[in-house]
């Protein structure tokens, strides 16, 4: 009961709104993003669709993180990792979230709609209801595979990022959609066996709690392989050069190092250096991509 009070009597600052937008896994998204654009075109990208293209696909998955928060309230009180966030603790009503959150999307589509293209903000629009409604509100629970059809939301904004320069969708894009879409399982599901006894004790069907972690170590190391296969496409089909060659393979040759280490587990903590690992991967992969299209254009 004391707790209970405490927690009525908390005031919500800016920095709990800021946290409901989950804004280190934000600026991982904008990266891509932004890599997108730069990719999209050999002209240099305006400087309004650099800015305001980029703040409307933030504030778009900013409001799909706070839907999140709303919607995994429950599990995140359970979760040493997410106790205490705002609405696990109380710090932030449902209500005030979800208020936030539509705010945000409206602001961020508003954004889009004015200063790129109508099918960059529709695209943005099913990115956000693919995470916060199919992913967050059902797949989640539902399935042990909810990363693996889930991640496309995720994998989105560099696709985001091209059609808001470009108007149109092409290969492309696509293929780094499918890049970031590999990615996402072994990168989740290291995470996840770090934490198994946590989703086991909050009733999520993750896959090492429902198929155990010897699965799903196997499938991490098969993903990454995937994975790195899908990494050399961009120079297989002439969108980029040597440079980023030589990245996608160095990276990639040290993402299967951990996914074996995690497999024999011949390493303490192995499965959270290898999450801790993944995310450093994908933003020095799409930095590689940036580099070697400019290293290019100069040629």
């Amino acid at each position: 009961m004391a707790t209970l009070l405490r927690k009525q009597h908390v005031h919500a600052g800016w920095r709990d709104y800021l946290e409901l937008t989950k804004p280190r896994v934000v600026l991982l998204m904008l990266i891509t993003s932004l890599v997108g654009m730069f990719l999209a075109t050999r002209a240099g990208v305006p400087w309004t669709v650099l800015v305001f293209g980029n703040l409307g696909i933030g504030l778009c998955a900013g409001a799909a993180a706070a839907v999140n928060h709303v919607v995994d309230r429950r599990i995140d009180s359970i979760m040493a990792r997410t106790h205490k966030r705002p609405l696990a603790e109380g710090r932030v009503s449902p209500a005030a979230a979800l208020s936030f959150a539509l705010l945000l999307a409206v602001a961020g589509l508003a954004l889009l709609l004015a200063f790129t293209n109508p099918l960059a903000a529709w695209l943005t629009l099913a990115s956000l209801l693919g995470y916060a409604v199919i992913y967050t509100g059902f797949l989640k629970r539902a399935t042990p595979q909810n990363i693996v059809i889930g991640g496309l939301a995720g994998a989105a904004p560099p696709l985001l990022g091209w059609v808001a320069v470009t108007g149109h969708m092409s290969a492309e894009p696509l293929l780094l959609v499918l890049i970031i879409f590999a990615w996402t399982p072994p990168h989740f599901w290291a995470l996840a066996i770090h934490r198994k006894a946590e989703y086991a004790k909050a009733d999520i069907p993750m896959l090492p709690v429902t198929h155990g972690e010897h699965y799903t170590k196997v499938h991490i190391l098969l993903y990454t392989c995937v994975m790195f296969a899908v990494t050399l496409l961009p120079y297989a089909i002439h969108m980029s050069g040597l440079l980023y060659l030589v990245c996608a393979v160095a990276l990639g040759l040290r993402f299967l190092h951990w996914a074996w280490v995690l497999y024999r587990d011949s390493r303490p903590h192995a499965a959270i250096n290898t999450f801790k690992y993944s995310i450093w991967y994908l933003f020095l992969l799409f930095i590689a991509l940036l580099a070697d299209h400019y290293l290019l254009l100069n040629l």
